[in-house]
Formats: structure tokens, sequence, C-alpha cells
């Protein structure tokens, strides 16, 4: 296995150009476990190399940046301004990994995902052609969105060089009201339907904390009115707020499902294990849980999420465990994602098996 550490887009779009083989892609190694196993790799391309800041416009509220600067790094740069990225996943890591596997935390219910903060993006594909689009385009391929195709796509359609991302002015104030609770929903559903416009809705399996972020005259305001509503008290962000759950040799799982659904998938994850590490984003559909790996318990969550409209992933696990099951579960869509990476990267060079369908 062969590595190189490229340091601008040409250098990298001319190490894939002279390859052959698999490749796999590596930023700071924050999520490089996620999804399937995958093929062993020819060529190991470290991202670390492109990590600059290429430009801030910072009147417009809008950076673009390496796919290998760290997260902590770009915010800590544009903070200077008064401005930050509004995504908080809590596993940091590179913005490359982030986009590439569409990470994001509790605060996604104001702000959304990476595709929706992503403004343009510069690709390399496997056989070394540079193409752009959204921000400040040179070269498109024709017909698609490139930010949306590859965000999430790990790193199986090519590389993510640079990403163009709109960024938010930073909050004055923070207020967090926290209220205890075994059933979440009826809260959560009452909070959403106020005139609050919360940051983030988190739930960690005792506790519901509904994060409230703006000016020093709306913020108690808000807050006020939230606590009133669901009989909580207000305080500071406590600590661990959207860490996710975690335990030796565990299984990491990702469900999604209706929003309505949040208290019977509770309930389910709970019938699986004796108070189970979990975190829920209680506003936006997603509930983290660390749970012993088991197949059968795999399927069973699986069943219920469907029920809702949702799915259940394995983002991580022991390699053994995951060469026993399929760590995406049934997908929609997968032959014409398929088709799209035939015509991206036509002999399945790019980190090969690590996506849905073993793409």
């Amino acid at each position: 296995m062969n590595t190189t550490s490229p340091t601008s887009v040409q250098e990298l779009a001319a190490a894939l150009r002279d390859s052959t083989g698999t490749v796999a892609v590596r930023g700071s190694g924050a999520r490089q476990r996620w999804g399937a196993p995958g093929a062993p790799a020819d060529l190991v391309v470290d991202m670390s190399g492109m990590n600059r800041v290429v430009e801030h416009a910072v009147g417009d509220l809008v950076v673009t940046v390496e796919a290998g600067a760290l997260l902590d790094a770009l915010q800590a740069s544009i903070g200077v301004h008064r401005q930050w990225l509004a995504l908080d996943p809590p596993t940091r890591g590179t913005v490359g990994g982030m986009l590439a596997t569409a990470d994001s935390g509790p605060r996604r219910l104001r702000f959304g995902t990476p595709r929706d903060l992503l403004l343009g993006v510069t690709v390399v594909l496997a056989d070394g052609t540079i193409a752009r689009s959204g921000g400040k385009v040179v070269k498109n391929v024709a017909g698609y969105d490139l930010g949306k195709l590859f965000t999430g796509a790990y790193g199986t359609l090519g590389v993510i060089a640079t990403a163009t991302l709109r960024l938010h002015p930073m909050f004055v104030a923070r207020r967090v009201v926290s209220v205890d609770t075994a059933r979440p929903w009826s809260l959560v559903r009452e909070v959403l339907r106020s005139a609050a416009t919360p940051t983030a809705i988190d739930y960690d399996g005792t506790t519901l904390h509904v994060l409230i972020e703006s000016s020093e005259a709306g913020v108690d305001a808000q807050a006020e009115g939230v606590a009133a509503l669901t009989g909580g008290a207000t305080g500071g962000l406590p600590s661990g707020f959207g860490d996710r759950p975690a335990g030796n040799d565990a299984m990491l799982l990702k469900l999604t499902y209706r929003l309505s659904a949040l208290d019977d998938v509770l309930a389910a994850v709970r019938e699986c294990a004796s108070d189970p590490p979990l975190r829920a984003h209680a506003g936006s559909g997603v509930l983290w849980a660390a749970l012993t790996p088991d197949a059968d318990v795999l399927a069973r969550l699986r069943a219920v999420v469907a029920a809702y409209d949702g799915a259940a992933v394995v983002v991580d696990a022991p390699d053994a465990f995951k060469q026993t099951v399929d760590v995406w579960g049934s997908v929609r869509g997968l032959e014409l994602m398929r088709r799209i990476k035939a015509q991206f990267d036509p002999e399945g060079r790019m980190n090969r098996g690590r996506f849905v369908g073993d793409i």
C-alpha cells in the first residue's frame, strides 16, 4: 500500500491520474471506521496537506476551504470575524470528512446538514479529472450537482478537494431549557409548534434540552416561553451536549424516523438493552444508540424504524461484526446510485465497498 500527500488540487489530480488499483481517502482519520469495511487500498490519499482557507469573503458570509482543513481550525479562523460554519458534529475531524459522511450535530434543526450549507465544490475523479460546480464555476459535469452527489457518498465517487460554504454570524446570547422526561415527544411537539426558534432540541435519555441562541434581547423571552410550556428550568449548556453515545466495542447505530415516532423508537431501543447509551436530535428525527453488537437486535430495530419511514445504519462496530451484517440496510434508489458510481468511477477504484450496496 502506497500513500500520497498532495498539497494542491493539481498534485491530487496527478496522483490519481498516475495511480492504478483501489484508492482510499483519509483526512484526520476521525471517521475512518465509519461505513462498511471496504476493500484493501493500493493507494491512500492523505488530505492533511490540503488544509488552507482559500478565501473568506467576510461581507458575503462565504468561505472556500481545502478539504483537509480541520473543522476546529476553520471555526477559529473565521471566528475572528464573529462568523461560524453552523455545523457541529461531535466527531470533529476535517471539513472533507464531514462532507463525505454528511455528518452533522444537534444544530441541524435550525441550520440543516452539510448539503444545506455547501455552495460549491471542487472534486477530483479517479482518472485525475478536476470538476467544479456551484460557486465560481470553471468546469461543470453537465447535469449533476456535484456538491449534493459527493456529500454523503463516503468518497466513492472521487475526492472532495475544496468546498465553498455559507457562514452565519455568531450568536450573542444562549440559554438552555432542560426538563426531565422519559417520553419527550409531546414536549418536543409543543416547542416546535410554539413561537420559539430553538437552535437544537437534544435528548440524552433522561433530560430534554432545548437550546436557544439569539440576541440578548430575544433569548430570555424565548427561554421563558419554552420553560413555561415544558415546565423546564433555564440554565447554561450542559456538559456533553450533543455528544454521541459510546461504549467499548459497541454497535453505534444511527436511527432515522418520522418525528412523531420518537417515543416509540426510544421504547424499542430500551427494549434491546438496560439503560442503553443514547442521544436523540429530538427535533430532527435522528437517534444515536450504542448497543452490544447483535444481528437480531439490528434486524428488530430496522423493522421498527422502517414502519416510520426510517432506517437504521451501523455507523461503527467491531470489524468482525461488520463483516457479518449489511451495515447500511435496505436503501431506496440503489440502482440509480450504481449507475452514478459507474459514470464517475467506472473501474470502481474509489473507496471500494465503503458505501451502500458494496459500492
